[in-house]
C-alpha cells in the first residue's frame, strides 16, 4: 500500500523501436536500426498535482504517456501508480485512470453518447448514486444536454472532447492523462473544458498529466512541469522556478507572470535553454 503522497512514480524507464532502414533495393535484405525513443527517465509525480509535459515532436512524450497508461511495456525500468507496479497490479492500476487522447475518442462512433456512458457505468461497475452524480455535474459544466442524445460522428469537436472527457471521468479516476485536449477547438470550449478540469483537480483531487503544445493550457492549469527531448528528461520542477531560471539566465528584468512562455519553450527546442 502506498502511505506517502506519490501519484506517480516512473524508475529509469527505456524503450526503443526497430525502425526499417530505406536503403537497398527491392531483392536487398531488410536492415533494422534501433531507435531509443525514451532513455531512463525518472520523475514522481504528487497526488493532486496538475502537471504539463512538454516536447517537440519526436521528443518520446507519447511514447512516455504509453507506458504510464499501459499500453507500451518499458523495455527497462518500473512505474508505480498510487503505490502499486503495473506488473503486478494492472488491472487494479487500470480502474484508476483515465484517459483522453485529443485524435481517439473512446465513445462508440454511431449510437448516442449517453449510451456510452451507460455502458461505461456497466464496465466499471460503478454504482446509481455515483453515476447520477457525476452525470448531474458533467451535464452542468459540460452542457452534456444539447448533444448526448446524439452520435459523436454528428459532434463537433468541442462537443466530442467535452464528451470524452467526461466518459473518462464517470468512473471517479485517481489520475487522468490529457493529450492535446485542446486541439483544434474554440476559445469558448477550451475556456470550459479548462474550467471543468480545475474544479474536478480541486474538489477531487484528480492528478493530472497534460501533454500540449499550446502554452495558453500550461499557464492556465499548471502548477508542474516535465520538460522532454530526444527521449532524455530535461525538466522536472514547478512552472514558478522554470521562469525564475529562465529570467536569471538571460538577465530579463520582468517579473514571472509577465515573461513569454512561448518564447522559453521556443529556447528549450532550440537546445539554448535547459
Amino acid at each position: 500500500m502506498n502511505t506517502d503522497n506519490t501519484s506517480i512514480e516512473a524508475i529509469e524507464l527505456r524503450k526503443s523501436f526497430k525502425v526499417k532502414n530505406r536503403e537497398g533495393g527491392f531483392l536487398t535484405a531488410k536492415k533494422y536500426s534501433q531507435i531509443e525513443a525514451v532513455k531512463d527517465i525518472s520523475f514522481t509525480i504528487q497526488k493532486g498535482d496538475i502537471v504539463g509535459f512538454i516536447g517537440s515532436n519526436g521528443a518520446g512524450k507519447s511514447t512516455t504517456i504509453k507506458m504510464l497508461t499501459g499500453i507500451l511495456i518499458p523495455d527497462s525500468g518500473s512505474i508505480r501508480i498510487n503505490g502499486l507496479d503495473y506488473k503486478k497490479k494492472r488491472r487494479e492500476i487500470m480502474r484508476k485512470i483515465g484517459v483522453v487522447f485529443g485524435q481517439r475518442s473512446v465513445l462508440c462512433w454511431d449510437i448516442p453518447v449517453i449510451e456510452s456512458f451507460r455502458l461505461f457505468k456497466d464496465m466499471y461497475y460503478i454504482p446509481n448514486e455515483i453515476y447520477n452524480k457525476n452525470m448531474e455535474m458533467f451535464t452542468d459544466i459540460l452542457n452534456l444536454q444539447e448533444y448526448m442524445y446524439k452520435p459523436p460522428r454528428l459532434l463537433s469537436l468541442g462537443q466530442r472532447m467535452k464528451a470524452d472527457l467526461a466518459a473518462a471521468l464517470i468512473y471517479n479516476p485517481e489520475i487522468l492523462f490529457l493529450d492535446e485536449p485542446t486541439i483544434g477547438i474554440d476559445v469558448l470550449a477550451k475556456d470550459r473544458i479548462r474550467d471543468f478540469i480545475s474544479q474536478i483537480n480541486r474538489e477531487r483531487h484528480t492528478t493530472v498529466i497534460l501533454t500540449t503544445h499550446d502554452v495558453s493550457d500550461i499557464e492556465a492549469l499548471c502548477h508542474k512541469m516535465l520538460v522532454i527531448d530526444r527521449g532524455s528528461l530535461l525538466y522536472d520542477g514547478s512552472l514558478e522556478a522554470m521562469k525564475k531560471s529562465y529570467a536569471i539566465q538571460y538577465g530579463s528584468s520582468q517579473g514571472e507572470e509577465e515573461i513569454n512562455l512561448e518564447q522559453i519553450i521556443k529556447h528549450i527546442y532550440e537546445g539554448s535553454f535547459l
